[in-house]
């Protein structure tokens, strides 16, 4: 794959990359890390999907990728104890694989094994020294919980998240739009603790089945990976679809990055009496909806069958596991 091929594969589908000349510099090396930190803290869903889909171009790009299953991190943002944390990361890990990660190119690795070292923990104390307080709980604004009474764990959380980029080697570091703010935190002051900054790429958000923002274990707002399909079929039938509404439908959202990213057209199947089966590239899709000629019912059919068709390798993955 020559690197114009490889660059075109790693932007697609992404909402930004800082930088295209810096990722063209990544690609020079014999084989860049790619890193990506999940909290193992429930379900893994199909907001997490859209992230490990693009591991899997960063893979066929050259990219070794290090997973960090961030244990300390889910539990400063009172996911749970340490041991139901470190339980669930051996479940996330095997959601992870069941999505089509190459196991011989990828690496887990949990954040407490080196987490609570010396050499970590300095770093950690040279950013806190570089970073407001200000600029530390904005950049937490979309990863934890609602509160009241804000924790002193929200600071802590992303100057760790900072220093594992400089622990895993990290070339380039791949996150939806919620980590964009510690993303720039690690642009901003990696360099005068002495180390270079990766590479930043961000994925969409999938709005939740509700219409909030964020698709959410933790909020029960969504389809995890290996739901049945009787779960699947219930959960988009009870989403959030108003008719005619484009922006922040997750039905749309869902054919977006999981059916249309395999194929050009979907097949919506209709009883005549309502105008017959319907092929339509995405570009239609929208049209059709927007302007209601297609009903919000066949639309969630139509995604449940593709879903429950697109999510049988896991199921089948996951039940052999």
């Amino acid at each position: 794959m020559d690197l114009q091929t490889k660059m075109e594969l790693i932007i697609q589908g992404t909402l930004e990359v800082i930088t295209d000349n810096e990722l063209e510099e990544k690609l020079q090396k014999d084989q860049p890390v790619a890193y990506i930190g999940y909290e193992p803290s429930g379900k893994i869903h199909m907001g997490h999907a859209i992230t490990v889909m693009k591991l899997i171009d960063l893979q066929k790009a050259g990219f070794k990728i290090k997973i960090l299953l961030a244990d300390y991190h889910a539990y400063l943002n009172g996911k749970g104890s340490l041991e139901e944390i470190k339980d669930m990361a051996e479940y996330n890990k095997k959601c992870f694989l069941a999505l089509g990660l190459s196991p011989t190119n990828t690496e887990f690795i949990l954040g407490s094994s080196f987490q609570t070292r010396e050499d970590y923990t300095t770093h950690v104390y040279k950013l806190a020294l570089l970073t407001t307080l200000v600029r530390a709980k904005r950049s937490m604004a979309q990863i934890t919980r609602d509160a009241e009474d804000h924790k002193v764990a929200e600071v802590i959380y992303p100057l760790m998240q900072v220093v594992d980029m400089v622990f895993l080697e990290a070339d380039l570091a791949l996150g939806g739009m919620e980590q964009r703010k510690i993303h720039m935190l690690a642009r901003e002051n990696l360099p005068r603790i002495g180390f270079e900054s990766p590479v930043c790429i961000h994925t969409p958000l999938l709005h939740g089945t509700d219409g909030s923002e964020k698709m959410s274990s933790s909020k029960g707002n969504f389809i995890a990976i290996d739901d049945s399909p009787e779960e699947i079929k219930q959960k988009i039938k009870k989403s959030y679809c108003p008719a005619g509404e484009i922006d922040g439908n997750p039905i749309l959202e869902i054919a977006k990055h999981f059916i249309f990213t395999r194929q050009e057209q979907m097949v919506i199947k209709r009883p005549e009496k309502f105008g017959g089966n319907l092929e339509l590239n995405y570009k239609e899709l929208l049209d059709m909806y927007s302007q209601e000629k297609l009903h919000p019912l066949d639309l969630k059919n139509t995604v449940t069958e593709y879903l429950v068709d697109i999510l049988k390798p896991v199921r089948e993955y996951m039940a052999n596991k």
